[in-house]
């Protein structure tokens, strides 16, 4: 079973039909819409601010997500919206990522960076901290720079089937039993 741990009064809220790993850890002030998945070694911590995620989205292996305490210079949260796959090993840290994105692998979001709706965040990319990334935009490189829209295909093909497959995937477990 997942660790799932209260912290300063705050206790994770989890949405239903939300699937989590039995290693995934969810900390404090941390609230999960329904319909996600929290895959192998995913940490959310939100310890010393809030982070919510939304509907239908997935946070995969090794996912770490954390904020800046409210009372820092620069205080920040965690808020990723509906249909967003979070890919394998990334980092977000005090971000806001809007609707029916795709996170890579391996990038990494700073503190009060904005990445618009549909966008897509190439592998092992670094979205510097107050970024604000235009929507249905692809970016790329360290410092992430914007490289092309997102075509309606890549919307369908890349970044909404994620978000599904993601979905079926958690069913195989929850089928299981795990």
């Amino acid at each position: 079973m997942a660790l799932i741990r209260k912290v300063r009064g705050f206790e994770p809220e989890i949405g239903e039909k939300t699937w989590l790993a039995e290693n995934a850890t969810v900390i404090g002030n941390v609230k999960i819409g329904e319909n996600c998945s929290i895959w192998y070694n995913a940490v959310l911590r939100g310890d010393v601010n809030a982070i919510t995620i939304g509907n239908n989205t997935n946070i995969q292996d090794g996912v770490v997500i954390h904020t800046l305490y409210d009372g820092s210079k620069n205080p920040s949260q965690t808020h990723i919206g509906d249909f967003v796959s979070v890919g394998h090993n990334a980092i977000i840290h005090g971000a806001t990522i809007e609707n029916d994105c795709l996170i890579g692998m391996g990038a990494t979001i700073l503190d009060n960076a904005v990445v618009g709706t549909g966008c897509i965040v190439a592998a092992n990319a670094l979205v510097l901290s107050n970024q604000k990334l235009e929507p249905y935009s692809v970016y790329a490189g360290v410092p992430a720079k914007k490289v092309k829209d997102v075509t309606p295909e890549q919307r369908d093909e890349i970044i909404k089937r994620t978000a599904r497959d993601y979905r079926t995937y958690a069913s195989w477990y929850e089928e299981e039993g795990i």
